[in-house]
Protein backbone atom coordinates (compact mmCIF):
# COMPACT_ATOMS: atom_id res chain seq x y z
CA UNK A 1 0.00 0.00 0.00
CA UNK A 2 1.42 3.34 -1.05
CA UNK A 3 2.29 5.73 1.77
CA UNK A 4 0.09 8.84 1.80
CA UNK A 5 1.80 12.20 1.60
CA UNK A 6 1.96 14.39 4.69
CA UNK A 7 -0.61 16.76 3.15
CA UNK A 8 -3.05 13.91 2.45
CA UNK A 9 -2.53 12.44 5.92
CA UNK A 10 -3.44 15.77 7.50
CA UNK A 11 -6.56 15.99 5.31
CA UNK A 12 -7.51 12.36 6.05
CA UNK A 13 -7.12 12.78 9.81
CA UNK A 14 -9.17 15.95 9.60
CA UNK A 15 -12.09 14.38 7.73
CA UNK A 16 -12.10 11.29 9.97
CA UNK A 17 -12.48 13.51 13.01
CA UNK A 18 -14.98 15.77 11.25
CA UNK A 19 -16.87 12.77 9.87
CA UNK A 20 -17.36 11.36 13.36
CA UNK A 21 -18.57 14.76 14.54
CA UNK A 22 -20.99 15.04 11.58
CA UNK A 23 -22.35 11.55 12.35
CA UNK A 24 -23.03 12.62 15.93
CA UNK A 25 -24.72 15.81 14.71
CA UNK A 26 -26.84 13.93 12.12
CA UNK A 27 -27.87 11.31 14.67
CA UNK A 28 -28.80 14.04 17.14
CA UNK A 29 -30.86 15.91 14.51
CA UNK A 30 -32.64 12.72 13.46
CA UNK A 31 -33.37 11.77 17.08
CA UNK A 32 -34.71 15.25 17.85
CA UNK A 33 -36.96 15.30 14.76
CA UNK A 34 -38.24 11.80 15.48
CA UNK A 35 -38.91 12.65 19.11
CA UNK A 36 -40.72 15.83 18.05
CA UNK A 37 -42.89 13.97 15.52
CA UNK A 38 -43.84 11.23 17.96
CA UNK A 39 -44.44 13.73 20.77
CA UNK A 40 -46.86 15.63 18.52
CA UNK A 41 -48.72 12.44 17.57
CA UNK A 42 -48.79 11.16 21.17
CA UNK A 43 -50.14 14.49 22.32
CA UNK A 44 -52.87 14.33 19.67
CA UNK A 45 -53.83 10.80 20.72
CA UNK A 46 -54.08 11.86 24.39
CA UNK A 47 -56.33 14.75 23.40
CA UNK A 48 -58.52 12.35 21.44
CA UNK A 49 -58.74 10.04 24.45
CA UNK A 50 -60.00 12.86 26.67
CA UNK A 51 -62.49 14.05 24.08
CA UNK A 52 -63.95 10.63 23.44
CA UNK A 53 -64.26 9.76 27.11
CA UNK A 54 -66.48 12.85 27.43
CA UNK A 55 -68.67 11.78 24.48
CA UNK A 56 -69.79 8.40 25.86
CA UNK A 57 -72.27 7.18 28.42
CA UNK A 58 -73.13 3.75 29.74
CA UNK A 59 -76.66 2.39 29.55
CA UNK A 60 -77.36 -1.09 30.91
CA UNK A 61 -73.64 -1.85 30.83
CA UNK A 62 -73.38 -0.83 27.19
CA UNK A 63 -71.25 2.06 25.87
CA UNK A 64 -73.40 4.58 23.98
CA UNK A 65 -72.24 7.73 22.16
CA UNK A 66 -73.89 10.88 23.45
CA UNK A 67 -74.31 12.35 19.96
CA UNK A 68 -73.55 9.70 17.40
CA UNK A 69 -74.53 11.80 14.39
CA UNK A 70 -72.13 14.57 15.32
CA UNK A 71 -69.40 12.00 15.98
CA UNK A 72 -69.87 10.47 12.56
CA UNK A 73 -69.73 13.90 10.89
CA UNK A 74 -66.35 14.73 12.41
CA UNK A 75 -63.00 14.08 10.83
CA UNK A 76 -63.17 10.37 11.52
CA UNK A 77 -65.18 9.80 8.36
CA UNK A 78 -62.37 11.19 6.13
CA UNK A 79 -58.75 10.29 5.46
CA UNK A 80 -56.65 13.31 6.59
CA UNK A 81 -52.88 13.78 6.70
CA UNK A 82 -52.89 12.21 10.15
CA UNK A 83 -56.33 10.56 10.34
CA UNK A 84 -57.62 9.46 13.75
CA UNK A 85 -59.08 5.97 14.02
CA UNK A 86 -61.46 5.21 16.91
CA UNK A 87 -62.86 1.88 18.01
CA UNK A 88 -64.89 0.76 21.02
CA UNK A 89 -64.81 -2.77 22.41
CA UNK A 90 -66.89 -4.50 25.03
CA UNK A 91 -65.42 -6.58 27.81
CA UNK A 92 -65.21 -9.53 25.48
CA UNK A 93 -63.19 -7.35 23.10
CA UNK A 94 -65.87 -7.37 20.48
CA UNK A 95 -66.32 -4.19 18.43
CA UNK A 96 -69.30 -2.09 19.48
CA UNK A 97 -68.47 1.10 17.59
CA UNK A 98 -65.76 2.29 15.19
CA UNK A 99 -65.05 5.41 13.18
CA UNK A 100 -66.30 5.35 9.57
CA UNK A 101 -62.77 5.99 8.21
CA UNK A 102 -61.78 2.47 9.26
CA UNK A 103 -64.17 1.12 6.61
CA UNK A 104 -63.75 -2.64 6.69
CA UNK A 105 -60.50 -2.50 8.65
CA UNK A 106 -60.34 -2.95 12.40
CA UNK A 107 -57.89 -2.04 15.11
CA UNK A 108 -56.31 -5.14 16.60
CA UNK A 109 -56.29 -5.39 20.39
CA UNK A 110 -52.88 -6.41 21.76
CA UNK A 111 -53.09 -8.28 25.05
CA UNK A 112 -49.37 -7.99 25.61
CA UNK A 113 -49.50 -4.16 25.68
CA UNK A 114 -50.17 -2.28 28.90
CA UNK A 115 -53.15 0.04 29.20
CA UNK A 116 -52.45 3.63 28.11
CA UNK A 117 -49.15 2.51 26.54
CA UNK A 118 -48.52 4.05 23.13
CA UNK A 119 -47.06 1.67 20.55
CA UNK A 120 -46.54 1.28 16.80
CA UNK A 121 -48.47 -1.30 14.81
CA UNK A 122 -50.07 -1.73 11.39
CA UNK A 123 -53.51 -1.47 9.89
CA UNK A 124 -53.34 -2.98 6.47
CA UNK A 125 -50.18 -1.60 4.86
CA UNK A 126 -50.21 1.57 6.92
CA UNK A 127 -48.15 2.07 10.07
CA UNK A 128 -50.16 3.56 12.94
CA UNK A 129 -49.61 4.78 16.48
CA UNK A 130 -52.09 3.13 18.81
CA UNK A 131 -53.29 3.16 22.42
CA UNK A 132 -55.70 0.93 24.37
CA UNK A 133 -57.70 2.60 27.17
CA UNK A 134 -59.94 0.61 29.54
CA UNK A 135 -63.41 2.10 30.22
CA UNK A 136 -63.90 2.04 33.99
CA UNK A 137 -67.32 2.97 35.39
CA UNK A 138 -67.78 2.77 39.13
CA UNK A 139 -64.60 0.70 39.45
CA UNK A 140 -65.93 -1.73 36.87
CA UNK A 141 -64.36 -2.38 33.46
CA UNK A 142 -67.13 -2.19 30.87
CA UNK A 143 -64.96 -2.19 27.72
CA UNK A 144 -62.09 -0.59 25.87
CA UNK A 145 -61.46 2.52 23.84
CA UNK A 146 -58.87 2.15 21.08
CA UNK A 147 -57.46 5.21 19.33
CA UNK A 148 -54.84 5.27 16.60
CA UNK A 149 -53.22 7.85 14.34
CA UNK A 150 -51.50 7.23 11.03
CA UNK A 151 -47.70 7.39 10.97
CA UNK A 152 -47.36 7.15 7.20
CA UNK A 153 -46.66 10.83 6.53
CA UNK A 154 -44.44 11.13 9.63
CA UNK A 155 -42.47 8.04 8.65
CA UNK A 156 -42.13 9.47 5.15
CA UNK A 157 -40.66 12.67 6.57
CA UNK A 158 -38.25 10.72 8.76
CA UNK A 159 -37.23 8.40 5.91
CA UNK A 160 -36.63 11.37 3.61
CA UNK A 161 -34.54 13.03 6.28
CA UNK A 162 -32.50 9.83 6.76
CA UNK A 163 -31.93 9.45 3.01
CA UNK A 164 -30.85 13.07 2.66
CA UNK A 165 -28.36 12.65 5.51
CA UNK A 166 -26.99 9.42 4.00
CA UNK A 167 -26.48 11.12 0.64
CA UNK A 168 -25.10 14.33 2.12
CA UNK A 169 -22.61 12.59 4.41
CA UNK A 170 -20.15 11.26 1.74
CA UNK A 171 -20.54 14.48 -0.30
CA UNK A 172 -19.67 16.60 2.73
CA UNK A 173 -16.71 14.34 3.58
CA UNK A 174 -15.37 14.50 0.03
CA UNK A 175 -15.75 18.27 -0.06
CA UNK A 176 -14.07 18.60 3.34
CA UNK A 177 -11.20 16.38 2.19
CA UNK A 178 -10.32 18.66 -0.72
CA UNK A 179 -10.76 21.79 1.40
CA UNK A 180 -8.55 20.32 4.15
CA UNK A 181 -6.02 19.17 1.55
CA UNK A 182 -5.88 22.68 0.07
CA UNK A 183 -5.32 24.40 3.43
CA UNK A 184 -2.90 21.67 4.55
CA UNK A 185 -0.88 22.30 1.38
CA UNK A 186 -0.72 26.00 2.20
CA UNK A 187 0.20 25.28 5.82
CA UNK A 188 3.15 23.04 4.94
CA UNK A 189 4.66 25.37 2.36
CA UNK A 190 7.44 26.28 4.82
CA UNK A 191 8.23 22.55 5.11
CA UNK A 192 8.61 22.38 1.33
CA UNK A 193 10.91 25.39 1.55
CA UNK A 194 12.94 23.60 4.24
CA UNK A 195 13.17 20.50 2.02
CA UNK A 196 14.21 22.42 -1.09
CA UNK A 197 16.76 24.49 0.83
CA UNK A 198 18.21 21.39 2.50
CA UNK A 199 18.65 19.74 -0.89
CA UNK A 200 20.64 22.71 -2.16
CA UNK A 201 23.05 22.66 0.81
CA UNK A 202 26.29 20.77 0.24
CA UNK A 203 29.73 20.79 1.82
CA UNK A 204 30.81 23.44 -0.67
CA UNK A 205 27.58 25.45 -0.31
CA UNK A 206 26.82 26.14 3.34
CA UNK A 207 25.77 29.77 3.00
CA UNK A 208 22.13 29.08 2.07
CA UNK A 209 19.60 29.47 4.87
CA UNK A 210 15.93 28.58 5.20
CA UNK A 211 13.63 31.62 4.83
CA UNK A 212 11.77 32.26 8.09
CA UNK A 213 7.93 32.28 7.94
CA UNK A 214 6.16 35.55 8.68
CA UNK A 215 4.23 34.08 11.61
CA UNK A 216 6.24 32.98 14.62
CA UNK A 217 4.71 29.54 14.99
CA UNK A 218 6.15 26.03 15.32
CA UNK A 219 7.45 26.09 11.73
CA UNK A 220 9.20 29.40 12.46
CA UNK A 221 10.92 27.78 15.46
CA UNK A 222 11.84 24.72 13.34
CA UNK A 223 13.31 26.91 10.56
CA UNK A 224 15.22 28.99 13.08
CA UNK A 225 16.59 25.87 14.77
CA UNK A 226 17.71 24.36 11.46
CA UNK A 227 19.39 27.64 10.47
CA UNK A 228 21.21 27.65 13.80
CA UNK A 229 22.29 24.05 13.16
CA UNK A 230 23.54 25.03 9.70
CA UNK A 231 25.53 27.88 11.25
CA UNK A 232 27.20 25.47 13.66
CA UNK A 233 27.92 22.98 10.89
CA UNK A 234 29.38 25.72 8.70
CA UNK A 235 31.58 26.93 11.57
CA UNK A 236 32.74 23.39 12.28
CA UNK A 237 33.60 22.71 8.64
CA UNK A 238 35.34 26.05 8.28
CA UNK A 239 37.39 25.28 11.40
CA UNK A 240 38.20 21.85 9.98
CA UNK A 241 39.30 23.37 6.67
CA UNK A 242 41.39 26.00 8.44
CA UNK A 243 42.91 23.46 10.80
CA UNK A 244 43.73 21.07 7.94
CA UNK A 245 45.20 23.86 5.84
CA UNK A 246 47.24 25.33 8.71
CA UNK A 247 48.44 21.96 9.97
CA UNK A 248 49.48 20.71 6.54
CA UNK A 249 51.31 23.96 5.84
CA UNK A 250 53.08 24.28 9.17
CA UNK A 251 53.96 20.59 9.58
CA UNK A 252 55.47 20.47 6.11
CA UNK A 253 58.15 23.08 6.92
CA UNK A 254 59.95 21.30 9.81
CA UNK A 255 59.59 17.92 8.07
CA UNK A 256 61.17 19.39 4.94
CA UNK A 257 64.01 20.87 6.99
CA UNK A 258 64.64 17.54 8.74
CA UNK A 259 64.55 15.63 5.47
CA UNK A 260 66.89 18.11 3.76
CA UNK A 261 69.36 18.00 6.63
CA UNK A 262 69.45 14.20 6.66
CA UNK A 263 69.85 14.04 2.87
CA UNK A 264 72.82 16.44 3.03
CA UNK A 265 74.25 14.42 5.91
CA UNK A 266 74.37 11.12 3.97
CA UNK A 267 75.82 12.49 0.75
CA UNK A 268 79.40 12.05 1.96
CA UNK A 269 81.40 10.90 4.91
CA UNK A 270 81.60 13.46 7.73
CA UNK A 271 83.36 13.70 11.05
CA UNK A 272 81.58 12.93 14.32
CA UNK A 273 81.31 16.56 15.33
CA UNK A 274 79.42 17.45 12.16
CA UNK A 275 77.15 14.41 12.60
CA UNK A 276 76.46 15.46 16.17
CA UNK A 277 75.70 19.03 15.07
CA UNK A 278 73.24 17.91 12.38
CA UNK A 279 71.57 15.33 14.64
CA UNK A 280 71.12 17.94 17.36
CA UNK A 281 69.64 20.27 14.75
CA UNK A 282 67.17 17.55 13.69
CA UNK A 283 66.31 16.89 17.34
CA UNK A 284 65.58 20.59 17.78
CA UNK A 285 63.32 20.52 14.72
CA UNK A 286 61.53 17.42 16.05
CA UNK A 287 60.99 19.24 19.36
CA UNK A 288 59.63 22.17 17.39
CA UNK A 289 57.38 19.76 15.49
CA UNK A 290 56.11 18.25 18.76
CA UNK A 291 55.31 21.69 20.15
CA UNK A 292 53.51 22.56 16.93
CA UNK A 293 51.39 19.38 17.06
CA UNK A 294 50.58 20.01 20.75
CA UNK A 295 49.50 23.55 19.97
CA UNK A 296 47.42 22.49 16.98
CA UNK A 297 45.64 19.86 19.08
CA UNK A 298 45.14 22.36 21.89
CA UNK A 299 43.70 24.87 19.46
CA UNK A 300 41.33 22.21 18.10
CA UNK A 301 40.31 21.38 21.66
CA UNK A 302 39.55 25.02 22.40
CA UNK A 303 36.99 24.97 19.57
CA UNK A 304 34.89 22.41 21.44
CA UNK A 305 33.78 25.13 23.84
CA UNK A 306 32.62 24.03 27.27
CA UNK A 307 32.65 20.28 26.59
CA UNK A 308 36.19 19.76 27.90
CA UNK A 309 36.37 22.35 30.67
CA UNK A 310 37.06 20.85 34.10
CA UNK A 311 36.38 23.45 36.75
CA UNK A 312 38.32 23.24 40.00
CA UNK A 313 40.14 25.43 42.48
CA UNK A 314 43.21 26.91 40.77
CA UNK A 315 46.06 28.46 42.78
CA UNK A 316 47.40 31.22 40.52
CA UNK A 317 50.55 31.94 42.53
CA UNK A 318 51.70 28.32 42.32
CA UNK A 319 50.97 28.09 38.59
CA UNK A 320 53.16 31.12 37.86
CA UNK A 321 56.00 29.71 39.97
CA UNK A 322 55.69 26.36 38.14
CA UNK A 323 55.97 28.11 34.76
CA UNK A 324 59.03 30.07 35.94
CA UNK A 325 60.63 26.82 37.15
CA UNK A 326 60.00 25.15 33.79
CA UNK A 327 61.65 28.08 32.01
CA UNK A 328 64.45 28.57 34.53
CA UNK A 329 67.11 27.27 32.12
CA UNK A 330 66.12 29.79 29.44
CA UNK A 331 65.90 32.58 32.00
CA UNK A 332 69.37 31.81 33.34
CA UNK A 333 70.79 31.34 29.86
CA UNK A 334 69.64 34.83 28.80
CA UNK A 335 70.45 36.26 32.26
CA UNK A 336 66.97 37.79 32.50
CA UNK A 337 66.07 39.67 35.67
CA UNK A 338 62.76 38.01 36.63
CA UNK A 339 60.49 39.69 39.19
CA UNK A 340 57.30 38.18 40.63
CA UNK A 341 55.10 40.09 43.06
CA UNK A 342 51.77 39.06 44.57
CA UNK A 343 49.78 40.89 47.24
CA UNK A 344 48.27 37.63 48.53
CA UNK A 345 47.60 34.03 47.61
CA UNK A 346 44.91 33.98 44.94
CA UNK A 347 42.57 31.15 43.97
CA UNK A 348 40.13 30.99 41.08
CA UNK A 349 37.48 28.49 40.01
CA UNK A 350 38.56 27.46 36.52
CA UNK A 351 40.31 24.79 34.43
CA UNK A 352 43.81 24.28 35.86
CA UNK A 353 45.31 22.91 32.62
CA UNK A 354 43.90 25.69 30.43
CA UNK A 355 44.97 28.47 32.80
CA UNK A 356 48.43 26.91 32.96
CA UNK A 357 48.51 26.88 29.14
CA UNK A 358 47.69 30.60 29.04
CA UNK A 359 50.43 31.46 31.55
CA UNK A 360 53.03 29.23 29.84
CA UNK A 361 52.43 30.86 26.45
CA UNK A 362 52.50 34.42 27.76
CA UNK A 363 55.59 33.97 29.96
CA UNK A 364 57.34 31.91 27.29
CA UNK A 365 56.75 34.71 24.75
CA UNK A 366 58.06 37.30 27.21
CA UNK A 367 61.26 35.25 27.69
CA UNK A 368 61.60 34.56 23.95
CA UNK A 369 61.32 38.22 22.87
CA UNK A 370 63.36 39.72 25.71
CA UNK A 371 67.00 40.43 24.97
CA UNK A 372 69.87 39.10 27.10
CA UNK A 373 70.11 40.75 30.52
CA UNK A 374 66.61 42.09 30.01
CA UNK A 375 63.87 42.33 32.64
CA UNK A 376 60.47 40.67 33.05
CA UNK A 377 58.07 41.51 35.86
CA UNK A 378 54.96 39.53 36.81
CA UNK A 379 52.39 40.78 39.32
CA UNK A 380 49.12 39.57 40.83
CA UNK A 381 46.77 42.23 42.23
CA UNK A 382 43.12 42.53 43.19
CA UNK A 383 41.01 44.90 41.10
CA UNK A 384 37.61 45.17 42.82
CA UNK A 385 35.87 41.82 42.11
CA UNK A 386 38.59 40.40 39.87
CA UNK A 387 42.25 39.38 39.92
CA UNK A 388 44.68 40.99 37.50
CA UNK A 389 47.80 39.23 36.28
CA UNK A 390 50.26 41.54 34.53
CA UNK A 391 53.31 40.31 32.57
CA UNK A 392 55.69 43.09 31.40
CA UNK A 393 58.93 42.75 29.47
CA UNK A 394 61.39 45.21 27.90
CA UNK A 395 61.88 43.12 24.75
CA UNK A 396 61.61 43.97 21.07
CA UNK A 397 57.91 44.95 21.25
CA UNK A 398 55.23 44.84 18.55
CA UNK A 399 54.25 47.42 15.94
CA UNK A 400 50.90 49.11 16.67
CA UNK A 401 49.63 48.08 13.24
CA UNK A 402 50.25 44.41 14.11
CA UNK A 403 48.40 44.39 17.45
CA UNK A 404 45.10 43.50 15.80
CA UNK A 405 46.53 40.59 13.81
CA UNK A 406 48.81 38.94 16.37
CA UNK A 407 45.90 36.73 17.48
CA UNK A 408 45.55 35.15 14.03
CA UNK A 409 46.93 31.59 13.83
CA UNK A 410 50.51 31.32 12.51
CA UNK A 411 50.94 35.10 12.33
CA UNK A 412 54.33 36.40 13.52
CA UNK A 413 55.02 40.12 13.51
CA UNK A 414 58.14 41.02 11.49
CA UNK A 415 59.55 37.49 11.87
CA UNK A 416 62.06 38.14 9.08
CA UNK A 417 63.72 40.87 11.18
CA UNK A 418 64.51 38.35 13.93
CA UNK A 419 65.23 34.98 12.27
CA UNK A 420 67.01 33.83 15.41
CA UNK A 421 63.69 33.78 17.32
CA UNK A 422 61.88 30.57 16.49
CA UNK A 423 58.10 30.14 16.84
CA UNK A 424 54.90 28.87 15.27
CA UNK A 425 52.70 31.94 15.59
CA UNK A 426 50.07 29.92 17.45
CA UNK A 427 50.76 30.99 21.05
CA UNK A 428 48.70 34.19 21.26
CA UNK A 429 45.94 32.68 19.11
CA UNK A 430 45.63 29.81 21.59
CA UNK A 431 45.72 32.21 24.56
CA UNK A 432 42.95 34.35 23.05
CA UNK A 433 40.69 31.39 22.36
CA UNK A 434 41.15 29.88 25.81
CA UNK A 435 40.67 33.28 27.47
CA UNK A 436 37.37 33.75 25.64
CA UNK A 437 36.38 30.21 26.60
CA UNK A 438 37.05 30.85 30.31
CA UNK A 439 35.66 34.43 30.27
CA UNK A 440 39.09 35.92 30.97
CA UNK A 441 39.78 39.43 29.68
CA UNK A 442 42.99 39.40 27.64
CA UNK A 443 44.71 42.59 26.52
CA UNK A 444 48.11 43.29 24.94
CA UNK A 445 49.87 46.69 25.00
CA UNK A 446 53.18 47.12 23.23
CA UNK A 447 55.64 49.68 21.89
CA UNK A 448 58.13 48.80 19.19
CA UNK A 449 61.60 48.57 20.73
CA UNK A 450 60.38 49.23 24.30
CA UNK A 451 58.56 46.09 25.32
CA UNK A 452 55.17 44.45 25.76
CA UNK A 453 52.63 44.26 28.59
CA UNK A 454 50.04 41.52 28.76
CA UNK A 455 47.07 41.91 31.13
CA UNK A 456 44.81 39.06 32.23
CA UNK A 457 41.66 39.85 34.25
CA UNK A 458 40.01 36.85 35.88
CA UNK A 459 36.45 38.10 36.37
CA UNK A 460 34.85 35.37 38.43
CA UNK A 461 34.71 35.97 42.22
CA UNK A 462 37.96 34.95 43.91
CA UNK A 463 39.29 34.58 47.46
CA UNK A 464 42.65 34.96 49.00
CA UNK A 465 44.18 32.10 50.98
CA UNK A 466 43.33 33.84 54.26
CA UNK A 467 39.73 34.28 53.18
CA UNK A 468 39.48 30.60 52.25
CA UNK A 469 40.85 29.59 55.67
CA UNK A 470 38.23 31.77 57.38
CA UNK A 471 35.42 30.03 55.53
Amino acid sequence: MAQLSFKNRIALNYIITTGLLILVVFFTIYAIVKHSVYSHIDEGINVEIQNHLKEIKVTNGTVILVDKEEWEEREHNTVDVNPVFVQFLDTNKRITEKSPNLNTAVLVFHDSVEDYELFDTKIGNNIIRQVQVPLIIKSKNIGYLMIAMSLTSSRMVLNNLFEIMCLAFPVILLLLFFIARFFAGRSIKPINAITNTSRSITRDNLKTRIPLPKTKDELYTLSETINSLLNRIEDAIEREKQFTSDASHELRTPLTVIKGTLEVLIRKQRDSKEYEEKVNFCIAEVDHLNRLVDQLLLMARSENKNDNIKYESVYLNALILDVLTLNSEKINHKKINMKFEAEADYYIHSDNYLVLTILRNIISNAIKYTSEAGEISISLTRQEDQIRCTVTDNGIGIDQEDLETIFNPFYRSKSSEHPEIKGTGLGLSIVKRIADLLSITFKVNSDKGKGTTVILDFKQPMKTLSEIKKT
